[in-house]
């Protein structure tokens, strides 16, 4: 009797498992290419005017993902039933601003461009900080027993090495995010407001010499407007200086900085639903993309299929296959938000407003970021490897259990290549710290970004949807679905390291 109690439970037990693999393939069928470039060519149609976040394209995109929801009777992530998180932007114009060093003038775009955003104001300090390289690491800390709050921060460009040449932060001859182009900017950036910094100088001539002309050039066209979220926080103003302000600033003491800034309110949109889970409904799965690109230009519409209508709408289709499973009894364990973000292409800003001032759902209970930009492509450098590819990024940097589940789920369901060659927070193109992954990745929640590499359409009119290969995007966007029903159903939550 007692074998055949255990015979019967066995057997129960596999039956089940069985049956819920079953299931997940079927309902992962129902993410066909023919559904996915339906959607595609309506949102990346010349109706939606390219989704320039701030526009009227924009709120034709948003509108349409609502309906999206609506239609397949997937509810919003908000407790008011309202699918949309406000997100308040400011739109700033290039700041009007005079610096003088020890009574020294200097000149905008010659000497100095302005990197921030902030209300009109005048600072008169005697409390210039020199910083060294503006570098605060566990390996290097350049503001070790240093007070800024209040002061008006310097620092100098590149990183330090040792007597074997090698950086100091890497460890390595290969550059950190300190000394790395555009990374090194907000790196140093963001230490010195995080101490209170009132102002920020950072002196690299090859940079400055870089962005200034750009800086000009763009201004002198009537000026690019730039967004940033319009948070009541006390803003930091900061710089990039040449060669002709760096002795001033490294030996002088008295500054006075006029900031003469012009700037509007306006409001856009993240776009958020949920499948509430049936065990763990307290526990999320985030799989987000960003629902904007880069607008018209010159009455040319950029209609960002690849980037990213492809991230789009496959998390349309993974939310209509979570919600068969739902309506047959087999919905999630725990629940699934899907998050469409504004404002990526303005700096993150969507996903930085969610994660940083207003999360809809308990980051402490969010178990993992499943991020998708990019997907219908191929990257036309990748010379090697199979057609049928994803590039992975992220995956194993916080949850070694997430990036376990991430090549088991593949093997059994897709057989992609999974091409980690930009998982490396030292590449040079720093995919790593370029998608609303990020956002995710630095409040310590287990992320993956999903990405096929750029190609000569990216951020032209040219990235169209008749270029999507729609075999890869079904495949790639069945992958996603089958990592977020393991991460959902899986017993025990993903592990952080």
């Amino acid at each position: 009797m007692k074998h055949l109690l255990l015979l019967l439970l066995f057997t129960t037990t596999f039956s089940q498992a069985f049956g819920q693999t079953q299931n997940q393939e079927l309902y992962a069928k129902s993410i066909t290419a023919e559904e996915l470039k339906e959607k595609l060519y309506t949102y990346a149609s010349d109706e939606f005017e390219g989704r320039e976040t701030g526009t009227k394209g924009l709120t034709i995109a948003i509108n349409y993902l609502k309906e999206q929801y609506v239609n397949l009777e997937v509810s919003s992530a908000k407790a008011n039933g309202s699918y949309f998180q406000n997100v308040p932007l400011k739109l700033i114009k290039a700041p009007e601003v005079s610096i003088n060093v020890e009574n020294q003038e200097f000149k905008y775009y010659k000497d100095f461009i302005s990197l921030s955003g902030g209300e009109s104001t005048e600072i008169d300090s005697k409390d210039i900080i020199v910083v060294g390289y503006g570098i605060s690491d566990d390996k290097y800390n350049d503001y070790k027993g240093v007070e800024v709050s209040g002061k008006v921060v310097v620092a100098i460009g590149g990183e330090p090495k040792d007597e074997n040449n090698n950086y100091l932060v890497s460890g390595s001859t290969k550059l950190s995010k300190w000394s790395n182009g555009r990374q090194e900017l907000t790196s140093k950036q963001a230490v010195a407001k995080k101490l209170g910094a009132k102002a920020f100088f950072l002196i690299n001539s090859s940079l400055f010499k870089f962005y200034a002309p750009y800086y000009k050039s763009r201004d002198e066209r009537g000026g690019e407007s730039n967004l940033i979220l319009d948070i009541n926080e006390k803003p930091m103003y900061s710089f990039l200086v040449g060669k002709s302000m760096e002795e001033a600033l490294l030996l002088g003491n008295q500054i006075k900085i006029n900031y003469n800034q012009k700037s509007e309110s306006i409001l856009s949109d993240n776009v958020v639903a949920m499948i509430k889970g049936s065990e763990k409904p307290d526990e999320y799965i985030v799989i987000s993309a960003h629902l904007d690109h880069v607008g018209m230009h010159d009455g040319e519409v950029f209609n960002g299929a690849d980037d990213d209508g492809s991230g789009t709408v496959a998390i349309l289709e993974i939310a209509e296959a979570f919600k068969s499973a739902s309506m047959d009894g087999n919905g999630p364990k725990r629940s699934i938000i899907f998050l469409h973000v504004t404002g990526e292409e303005k700096g993150l800003l969507g996903s930085q407003y969610y994660t940083d001032y207003d999360p809809i759902v308990p980051l402490s209970k969010t178990i993992a970021n499943l991020n998708i930009d990019m997907i219908g492509r191929t990257d036309p450098k990748r010379k090697k490897g199979k057609r049928n590819y994803i590039y992975l990024i992220g995956s194993d940097k916080l949850s070694s259990d997430l990036h376990e589940l991430s090549e088991d789920v593949n093997s059994k369901y897709t057989n992609i290549e999974l091409d980690y060659t930009f998982n490396d927070e030292n590449d040079p193109n720093r995919y790593y710290y370029r998608s609303d992954h990020y956002n995710f990745a630095k409040n310590n929640i287990p992320v993956i970004f999903y990405f096929n590499g750029t190609h000569d359409d990216y951020h032209q009119a040219s990235d169209t949807p008749d270029k999507i290969q729609y075999d890869l995007l079904e495949n790639r966007t069945r992958l996603v679905f089958h990592t977020a029903w393991e991460l959902a159903n899986r017993e025990e939550a993903v592990r952080v390291d």
